[in-house]
């Protein structure tokens, strides 16, 4: 099946994010409106707590609005890991996997073989540089080595779109740079947008796009047609 001519893979239309109800509800983020396009490098700027950990997650998926409406237009359908795949801030390895096994465990939840997912995980890990620490358990790895494997899991998937939550965040600078190094061939190689959100102004300069995000607000981002998208958006009200 051919795949939808659009190159907008993603997009937010006035899409916001509330936890909690009455006095305790939490507003997230406020009606964010933005879209992702085939090759965008885009930096979400802003400090801790300032929403853009969670309107990553409403990009890939992994929430849905509160109100509004977040889409995926290129896909044509929700997007799924395949579609989207998420570096995580913390690198989210499983303890008792090895990084070879890490790295392939989404292939074989979506259904690819052992042995093909193996395989491409191998490939993933030899393109970010950490291949022979395949038989490691994460538990033996330094902080950025996990950072890396946690690239390489996306990688082996091949999404249209990578989104990185903070991922130098834990890192010192120079294994930080790394990183981002990693993100930027991985995002080349695949042909991938890639949407990274980070506090630290020397990760935005490396993207070519930044967004800056302030107390849930989007103050800049690239303003989609006024229309929505059309195909089936996460909208407000639809269950988790």
């Amino acid at each position: 099946m051919n795949a939808p001519s659009t190159d907008i893979l993603i997009h937010c239309h006035d899409a916001a994010r509330t936890y909690g109800e009455g006095e305790n509800a939490v507003v997230a983020v406020h009606g964010a409106t933005c879209r992702v396009r085939a090759g965008d490098r885009i930096a979400i700027m802003g400090p801790s707590g300032s929403g853009k950990s969670t309107l990553l997650h409403l990009m890939a998926g992994l929430e849905r609005p509160t109100s509004g409406e977040v889409g995926w237009p290129g896909f044509g359908r929700p997007a799924t890991a395949r579609d989207v795949g998420v570096v995580f801030q913390s690198p989210s390895l499983i303890p008792a996997l090895d990084v070879a096994e890490n790295a392939a465990l989404p292939l074989v939840l979506a259904g690819t073989g052992e042995a093909e997912a193996r395989r491409r995980a191998l490939s993933a890990l030899d393109a970010v540089g950490v291949a022979d620490l395949a038989d490691k358990l994460p538990e033996e790895l330094s902080g950025g080595q996990a950072q890396r494997v946690a690239v390489a899991r996306v990688l082996a998937l091949g999404p249209r779109v990578i989104l990185a939550d903070e991922p130098t965040g834990q890192l010192d600078r120079a294994t930080g740079r790394h990183v981002v190094d990693v993100l930027l061939d991985t995002a080349r190689e695949l042909g991938a947008a890639l949407v990274v959100t980070t506090h630290d102004p020397t990760v935005g300069e490396r993207l070519t796009e930044r967004w800056p995000m302030h107390e849930g607000r989007l103050a800049a981002a690239s303003v989609p047609d006024p229309a929505p998208p059309a195909h089936t958006p996460a909208r407000q009200g639809d269950k988790q």
